[in-house]
């Protein structure tokens, strides 16, 4: 996570708009008809069918919410013109004794998680930039050697 919020690529951006507007259309639509369809059933306080289709209801209205918060608050990195660590780089770093390694970065899985104390103290670093890594087993730092996109 930066100060800005959380850190994507464009595809992931993408996917998260998407996700939104399937909720908010036909997801949304869908809910609002069962609603309908249980209410007809007769007394409510006890409509099983009613009660569930309020759950579900209020169940997709927060995962808009926090749908709409995400998009919000986050950055979205183009890695054509962008030469720092964001989302879906590949960076080989150095360790303070000279030991080299591989990390790939992910907002999403699949690698170094943003979130990770060496994918948060990464994010936004360049090439040659030394970064200190606050992780449980005691601090240490790297030093960026290279940054490619996956």
């Amino acid at each position: 996570m930066t100060e800005t919020g959380e850190v994507l690529t464009g595809e992931q951006m993408e996917a998260l708009q998407a996700e939104l507007a399937e909720l908010e259309g036909p997801r949304r639509a869908a809910a609002i008809e069962a609603i309908a369809t249980a209410r007809a059933f007769g007394d409510l306080s006890e409509n099983f069918e009613y009660h569930a289709a309020k759950n579900e209801q209020g169940l997709l209205e927060a995962r808009i919410t926090k749908l709409r918060a995400r998009i919000h608050d986050a950055r979205v990195v183009d890695h054509d013109t962008d030469d720092h660590v964001g989302p879906g780089s590949i960076v080989e770093i150095a360790d303070e004794q000279g030991d080299v390694m591989e990390v790939t970065i992910s907002s999403v899985g699949g690698g170094v998680s943003t979130d990770s104390p060496l994918g948060a103290a990464l994010m936004g670093a360049g090439v040659g930039d030394v970064v200190s890594v606050e992780a449980p087993r005691g601090s240490w730092r790297a030093t960026v050697r290279s940054i490619r996109r996956a």
